[in-house]
């Protein structure tokens, strides 16, 4: 039930600009996108789920891709962003969440560590890229 609610929202998500994002994220004038102070504090807490797993040498990815699905949850349902921002956001988003359930599938710890260490970079890039 729960991954229904998340792939329904993620459709409306999508549906809420139109189309899938395409091509390579850019500064806004040299300077990082604002986003809305609704959303960030979704963003942080992802940021600290994944690395408060990586400070426990990876527990259970499970929980981690459960944790981290629930955070864009609640991210998506407190988008309010409009226009290039919005754009650009989306742009670091879809990856990211296609990486949260790629996690959540994972079996071969291998590959866990391989997707935990992109959504390690993920993060790095929306830090780089946004504020």
């Amino acid at each position: 039930m729960q991954k229904l609610i998340f792939v329904f929202g993620a459709l409306l998500f999508l549906a809420a600009c139109n189309s899938a994002p395409t091509g390579t994220l850019v500064l806004n004038d040299g300077e990082k996108w604002a986003v809305n102070a609704e959303m960030k504090p979704h963003l942080e807490q992802g940021e600290k789920i994944l690395h408060d797993y990586l400070a426990q040498k990876g527990a259970d990815h499970k929980k981690l891709a459960a944790d981290l699905k629930a955070q864009n949850d609640q991210l998506i349902k407190s988008c309010t962003m409009k226009g290039e921002s919005h754009e650009e956001l989306h742009k670091w988003l879809h990856p990211h969440i296609a990486l949260v359930n790629k996690l959540a599938e994972e079996t071969d710890p291998k590959q866990v560590e391989s997707i935990v260490a992109q959504l390690e970079m993920s993060f790095e890039t929306y830090q780089n890229y946004f504020q």
